[in-house]
């Protein structure tokens, strides 16, 4: 595709900004090349909280170089500040300027992005609770970028992602129901009868009922086609759709009412944070979505110098010296120092470091286990209220 780069162009710094070309020129001319500490951090206060992500494409695109990097775990929520208003260094890193400072726009890339979507992903999995959470918007967004967007919707908290190439990513199997076209083609009660007949059964049973009719007439005609029907998705397009909640209800009475019980609801199209405690309410029990993950906003995080040379040294707003994160094990507040320990001052007790290192002397240390950074993520938004 012709607005690819390739690992080569990133590495052959064809994707960053050309102000560090410049920077290149002169220090090489100058003979200078120091040794830096350099910290990425989030201004943004408003963020709720941050899911860490990207360290996958992060050590690929700083590997070979002679540095050291230290991270806080993939999967780490954590505030955009500390308790006492210090920004969290999420990641830090330290060598030569022009062994890595050059690759400071792929580098912010793509932690930003796939923090973005994982940090997005959490939201919606803090309000969905137990219920099944549907990653699917990888049509939003340059196709190239689906492995990249279903990885960190799942990692920040989607059980199941709907492109083929993403599910392999996370070595999981692709989830989706039935699209329009099929029925638009078939006409709805041919396009169930053989979705059931033809498709795997081991595949769930998920009708798509919002095609031509009412939903609660199309759900209990889809319940008596299709006899293990799972559940019937409503993606009622909002000029038709009026009270989603409503539409929900009516569904919901109508299959008890008919003798599907066992059914489920799942809904879907551009469901927002705000919708899902009303739908919930409502009867739903399952969601899909997508632009709200997959285009969400990138985490504004910038990347700067702290120190040179092992003197404290930064620029007009930022924090300087090279710091530590610790997080309290009991409560879970964040303090950002420059000590080796800290003791929280809400319980006395003595915090966690929470840097890893991921990269040394060029080396990869990272080992990504998604399974596990899932687990912890979703662990860590059982401590937020």
């Amino acid at each position: 595709m012709k607005n690819i780069a390739s690992l080569e162009d990133i590495e052959n710094l064809r994707t960053t900004d050309v102000y560090f070309w410049r920077v290149k020129d002169i220090l090489k001319e100058a003979g200078v090349n120091p040794v830096v500490t350099m910290e990425i951090t989030s201004s943004n206060r408003e963020l709720p909280w941050i899911v860490l992500a990207g360290l996958d494409d992060l050590t690929e695109i700083l590997k070979g170089k002679d540095i050291d990097v230290y991270s806080l775990p993939e999967g780490t929520i954590f505030p955009p500040r500390d308790i006492n208003g210090i920004p969290i260094p999420a990641i830090k890193i330290t060598g030569r300027y022009l062994d890595f400072g050059l690759y400071e726009t792929p580098i912010l890339g793509a932690v930003s992005q796939a923090s973005g979507i994982a940090s997005k992903a959490s939201y919606f999995k803090k309000i969905v609770g137990d219920l099944p959470l549907l990653s699917m918007g990888a049509r939003r967004m340059h196709p190239a970028l689906s492995p990249l967007i279903d990885r960190n919707s799942y990692l920040g908290g989607c059980d199941k992602v709907s492109s083929v190439i993403g599910a392999e990513r996370i070595g999981k199997k692709p989830e989706g129901t039935m699209p329009h076209s099929l029925l638009l083609i078939l006409g709805e009660e041919e396009g169930w009868a053989l979705y059931d007949k033809i498709i795997d059964p081991a595949v769930g049973r998920i009708a798509l009922v919002d095609t031509y009719c009412d939903e609660k007439g199309a759900s209990v005609r889809a319940a008596r086609i299709i006899k293990n029907l799972n559940a019937v998705r409503l993606d009622t397009p909002s000029s038709r759709r009026g009270n989603f909640a409503d539409i929900i209800r009516e569904v919901r009475w109508e299959l008890d009412r008919n003798g599907f019980n066992n059914v489920g609801i799942v809904v879907s199209g551009g469901i927002k944070e705000i919708d899902i405690p009303g739908l919930k309410e409502a009867g739903a029990t399952a969601f899909g979505v997508g632009t709200s993950i997959s285009s969400a906003p990138s985490i504004d995080f910038a990347m700067d110098i702290v120190s040179i040379e092992g003197i404290p040294k930064t620029k007009r707003g930022k924090f300087s010296g090279e710091k530590n994160v610790f997080r309290c094990p009991h409560c879970h507040k964040f303090v950002v120092s420059t000590e080796k320990e800290e003791i929280c001052p809400y319980d006395n007790s003595p915090m966690e470091n929470m840097y890893r290192k991921i990269l040394e002397g060029g080396n990869i240390i990272y080992q990504e286990d998604l399974e596990k950074e899932r687990k912890y993520v979703i662990d860590q938004l059982g401590w937020i209220e």
